[in-house]
């Protein structure tokens, strides 16, 4: 067929012979092109070629392919994960901090202030516990995240869930380790020897420091974060009770208790926790790239 007839009903349709003689690759290159053009427009004659592939040499082929790639795309049976595979992803996704040294460090800090209380018998096992207390959240959080601690980092960071909700992920797994072990460890400690709060009075401070460290990592990364509100907390403590001419476990327990004691202290943690978690909500978009983190 010559191009001038296939310009005859191109403006039409493309007739069975000439759809038979595409598929079987005799029909010149012009008039190829031509009918090519043509079925990207008319259905009919899209049809009518794809009718004709099938009839021909190549249809037993092309059967094969369509089965193929109709195996691919089927939803693929669900999998059955064995319990302690599920554990195991579990156990990965809260965080470097519960998988290293961290840990160790943790299980430290509360056994020495009871093997302290009852190995010396001394007083100041209990002030000093709930000075470093909430150093130790902090800690986990600050192993937690970033290119300095996670050999996944960059996989976590560019998953959709990698932001804030990891964030949130990590830290709750910190917190849900640190705060039961060590309010344990100060409910086992022998009674107080003098004035100072109660082994549970750190919990809100810590929660507040904890978010504070959050707040602030969306400005400075989470390791300068947790580093600049740790630092400020052992300031806080250690250089009132420095200047202080008294002996140290009261000097401590008693410049605790002006920052854990009462209803005013406790009321002023849990504003400062409410400020840090709304901060941490309007900004959260800051905590999608954790890289800077």
């Amino acid at each position: 067929m010559s191009g001038h007839d296939l310009n005859g009903f191109a403006a039409w349709h493309v007739p069975d012979g000439v759809a038979a003689r595409y598929v079987d690759g005799v029909l010149p290159e012009p008039d190829c092109w031509s009918v090519e053009r043509h079925v990207e427009d008319c259905a009919s004659c899209a049809v009518r070629v794809s009718g004709a592939a099938r009839a021909g040499a190549a249809g037993p082929v092309l059967a094969d392919v369509r089965a193929a790639l109709l195996a691919e795309v089927r939803a693929p049976e669900p999998v059955r994960v064995p319990g302690a595979r599920r554990l195991g992803r579990l156990w990965w996704s809260v965080g470097p901090a519960l998988r290293g040294p961290w840990l160790i460090a943790l299980f430290a800090v509360a056994a020495g202030a009871v093997a302290l209380a009852y190995g010396t018998g001394s007083g100041a096992a209990g002030p000093l516990l709930l000075a470093l207390a909430p150093l130790v959240p902090l800690a986990g959080v600050a192993v937690s995240f970033g290119r300095h601690a996670d050999p996944l980092h960059e996989i976590a960071a560019s998953t959709p869930a990698g932001g804030l909700r990891l964030l949130l992920v990590r830290t709750l797994g910190v917190l849900a380790v640190s705060l039961p072990l060590l309010t344990a460890a100060g409910l086992l400690l022998p009674g107080p020897h003098g004035p100072g709060p109660g082994p549970a009075a750190w919990l809100l401070p810590g929660l507040a420091l904890t978010l504070a460290a959050l707040a602030l990592g969306g400005y400075v990364g989470c390791r300068a974060a947790t580093g600049t509100v740790g630092a400020g907390w052992a300031a806080a403590v250690a250089v009132p009770t420095a200047t202080t001419p008294r002996g140290l476990p009261v000097r401590l327990a008693e410049q605790l208790s002006l920052y854990f004691d009462g209803p005013a202290a406790q009321a002023s943690w849990a504003a400062a926790l409410v400020a840090c978690a709304a901060l941490i909500a309007v900004r959260r978009s800051a905590y999608d790239h954790l890289e800077t983190m």
